[in-house]
């Protein structure tokens, strides 16, 4: 079976096996495996530690060291981490429903728009997710060494699934005390010796921030790594939007409401019969276990976590995408068609952005970016190979780093936070420290944002999510004293190459017949 995911996986993901690294792979990811495979540190120097797990960065130079440094390993290394992920589903859905549904189930999460942009990316939230289902099918088992040794690497992935241990826990340890009709049909099972076995995560992971301390003096990583995630988090107004926002990413998020509410209507209908019995459901325990996790990751993740990312609840919406698609299976005859046009509007929601702000690493939008900032970084590297170039972060790592993919060899950089007005005009001040301006959208810009005349409900995420406009290509270059001499476009994203002036002067003064 893992054959045949990972086969199928990477067929479909082959023309994205080349693509430069994106984003937060740029940032950290790939910096902190490259270093893992030249000096055997699993923590980074590269970029300041972040404190996260090193499992990924392990296996990613593992990899290198076996096949060779490039993009492609990397990628299709994170391919093979994504099919394991995905025979967990299938392992977890057969385990709580039947074959049909776990084939079903697969094929839904390979398809969400999430997951498929997930798969090739050197980021651990998708591997994290994928121990985690085998951990869940080895409880589920009542196997609860072997669900402690699956939690354990899934927490030594990424330190979010802790969540999944502490959720079985508190469930086991809450059951006991429901109503007595509560108790008979919702606990799934109390807490025992047995029980403590599932502390075994947290003991490790507790070893690894107690190693990370040792070796950086900080637990939780850098102090502003800290700052953004936990210190600046702490808001009720931002919790409260935050939860609501995790709550959408688990039911419909990316084309997952159609699933959703498909759900909705087969509830309304009586349930199917096969040979004289009913199709059975899945138990009422292990929904309200998975329900359980589901919140757990929406609660946690909205009061940690400065960034509100999709990719957090990967470990949720596997678990939603089984329980919508067995109760298809036990209530409507039309099941497979229904599931056939989920996986339609699924593989829709890779190519269109919805009409709202998001991440472009959530669908296909990532392609387009990287491909434009490939194009941009070429253009530079052609065109002003000893320019001195004002850009922001990722930009300034992409053409900086050459086994980043972008550029063959690095090239000078002045470095700014964003594109605001307030940072090109504190840019333009200084305009004799740079020669050329690589400037592109930060975030998604939909041509029609749903909440455009709410200025509120702007100020509210500039305050709380640290939200900010980017300046188009045109006004930066006024602001700069520059001319766009490369631009690029793609739904809703762009880049642009701006010269300064005083360059194009000092050329065409070199160029002159008098000179």
């Amino acid at each position: 079976m893992f054959g045949v995911i990972f086969a199928v996986t990477v067929l479909f993901h082959w023309p994205l096996v080349r693509l430069p690294y994106f984003w937060d792979e740029a940032g950290y990811y790939v910096p902190a495996a490259r270093d893992f495979l030249l000096s055997g540190s699993v923590i980074p120097h590269s970029p300041p530690s972040n404190a996260h797990p090193p499992l990924v960065m392990m296996f990613l130079g593992a990899c290198w060291k076996i096949f060779g440094f490039s993009i492609p390993v990397a990628r299709i290394a994170m391919l093979g981490m994504a099919s394991f992920a995905l025979l967990g589903v299938f392992r977890l859905a057969r385990t709580v429903a039947n074959i049909e549904v776990a084939i079903a189930s697969t094929l839904c999460t390979a398809l969400y728009p999430v997951f498929f942009a997930q798969s090739s990316m050197a980021l651990i939230d998708l591997a994290a997710a994928g121990f985690a289902f085998w951990g869940l099918t080895a409880y589920l088992n009542n196997r609860l060494r072997a669900s402690a040794a699956w939690l354990s690497l899934a927490v030594l992935t990424k330190e979010t699934a802790l969540l999944v241990p502490a959720a079985l826990l508190f469930w086991e340890i809450v059951g006991p005390w429901l109503s007595g009709k509560l108790r008979r049909e919702i606990a799934f099972r109390k807490a025992d010796r047995s029980s403590l076995i599932l502390i075994a995560p947290i003991v490790v992971l507790g070893f690894w921030y107690a190693f990370h301390y040792w070796r950086t003096g900080y637990v939780f990583g850098n102090p502003e790594f800290f700052r953004y995630n936990v210190q600046a988090t702490i808001n009720p107004l931002r919790i409260l939007l935050a939860f609501a926002t995790r709550i959408w990413q688990a039911i419909g998020y990316l084309h997952l409401w159609i699933l959703t509410l498909l759900m909705v209507f087969a509830m309304s209908q009586p349930p199917l019969r096969d040979a004289d019995r009913q199709r059975p459901k899945i138990s009422v325990p292990i929904q309200a276990l998975f329900g359980v996790v589901i919140l757990t990751f929406a609660l946690a993740l909205a009061i940690v976590g400065g960034a509100v990312l999709a990719r957090y609840m990967l470990t949720a919406v596997p678990l939603v995408i089984i329980l919508c698609v067995s109760t298809l299976w036990r209530r409507l005859r039309a099941w497979r068609w229904l599931v056939a046009a989920v996986a339609l509007a699924f593989v829709a929601g890779w190519f269109l952005n919805p009409p709202y702000g998001f991440s472009p690493e959530d669908n296909l939008a990532y392609r387009d970016f990287v491909q434009m900032h490939e194009d941009a970084a070429r253009f530079l590297e052609q065109r002003f190979p000893s320019a001195r170039v004002l850009t922001a972060w990722p930009a300034s790592d992409e053409i900086t780093q050459p086994y980043l993919g972008y550029v063959t060899r690095p090239l000078r950089v002045v470095r700014i936070e964003d594109f605001t007005v307030e940072q090109v005009m504190s840019a333009a001040e200084l305009r004799s420290q740079f020669d050329v301006a690589l400037v592109f959208s930060t975030k998604y810009e939909p041509p029609r944002p749903l909440l455009a005349r709410w200025p509120a409900w702007q100020r509210v995420k500039t305050r709380l999510f640290g939200f900010h406009v980017d300046l188009p290509p045109e006004a930066a270059a006024h602001l700069l004293g520059g001319r766009i001499v490369f631009t690029e476009a793609r739904n809703g994203l762009w880049v642009a190459v701006i010269q300064m002036e005083h360059i194009e002067e000092a050329r065409l003064w070199m160029n002159s017949p008098s000179r």
